[in-house]
């Protein structure tokens, strides 16, 4: 049963840093591309960061380019998401997910999602 588990996200001033991590199971994270997302308050979910299958190459929105590094560890079957001088607009629900086939039904399951706030 595919599963992501993320974790991390806390109320942070501007700035300031978080690490985002995204446990996953029930598939091979090298199989497949990841992806992170993101969903503010009111907003649709956006694409934040999305590293190919092969951990190689990383595209970032631009918003987010130069202030976030993606990373995995395949062993251990997590990606991070290294966040640095957050802004107020980096606030919402953070979630990882692999980029199934879309006839795939295991592209419907999410996990929960961590929670970032950038206030002060």
């Amino acid at each position: 049963q595919v599963q992501y588990v993320e974790s991390g996200g806390r109320l942070v001033q501007p700035g300031g840093s978080l690490r985002l991590s995204c446990a996953a199971s029930g598939f091979t994270i090298t199989n497949y591309a990841m992806t992170w997302y993101r969903q503010a308050p009111g907003k649709e979910r956006e694409i934040v960061a999305v590293m190919s299958r092969a951990g190689d190459n990383v595209v970032y929105r631009d918003t987010v380019k130069g202030r976030f590094i993606m990373s995995r560890d395949s062993a251990n079957a997590t990606v991070y998401l290294q966040m640095n001088s957050l802004k107020p607009e980096d606030t919402g629900v953070y979630y990882c997910k692999a980029a199934w086939p879309k006839t795939d039904e295991r592209g419907n399951i999410w996990g929960q999602g961590t929670q970032v706030t950038v206030s002060s």
